[in-house]
């Protein structure tokens, strides 16, 4: 349990602080990763869909239909974080450029929860999945709680940011 405890504590300060270093740093050039935003967005709506999915199985007591759709999710997840990884390291953030000021607000709304969400979503959904793996699925059942909402929340608005900048992709 200790060990389990440590690497979730570790992968949970470590991906959001890689991803933060990484908007500083000077851009690879010559590599072409434009085509990764729609893939990543369709990563998180496919996540989404799975989660549902999962949660569904669970309440029907298909347990191992359920942990499949988790171990599938939380590998998608980190194929996400592979892609969004690649592209920021090739390519400048894209500002989004709409005038309309009620669209404006919303998506900063949006994306600004979904970039503090995705942050706190790490420690959850690993916790999570480590109660399971440990058996203790009264505490997974806890966490879970949390975690199925949040983790939900940060696929699903990971979609609508993407479909409200993509006009603006250079």
């Amino acid at each position: 349990m200790m060990q389990h405890k440590r690497v979730i504590q570790i992968l949970s300060v470590a991906i959001p602080l890689v991803v933060a270093i990484l908007f500083g740093m000077p851009k690879v050039e010559g590599v072409n990763t434009r085509f990764l935003p729609p893939i990543y967005a369709a990563i998180n709506g496919v996540t989404a869909f799975l989660l549902i999915g999962a949660l569904w199985a669970v309440k029907t007591k298909r347990i191992a239909t359920h942990k499949a759709l988790i171990t599938i999710c939380l590998g998608l997840s980190a194929l996400f974080l592979i892609c969004y990884v690649a592209y920021h390291l090739t390519n400048e953030s894209t500002p989004y450029l709409g005038q309309d000021p009620l669209f404006r607000g919303f998506y900063y709304v949006v994306l600004i929860s979904h970039i503090i969400l995705s942050i706190l979503v790490i420690p959850f959904v690993l916790t999570t999945y480590s109660k399971a793996l440990l058996t203790d699925f009264k505490a997974h059942k806890k966490w879970a709680r949390y975690a199925f909402p949040l983790w939900l929340y940060v696929a699903v608005s990971g979609v609508i940011v993407y479909l409200m900048i993509s006009p603006y992709y250079a």
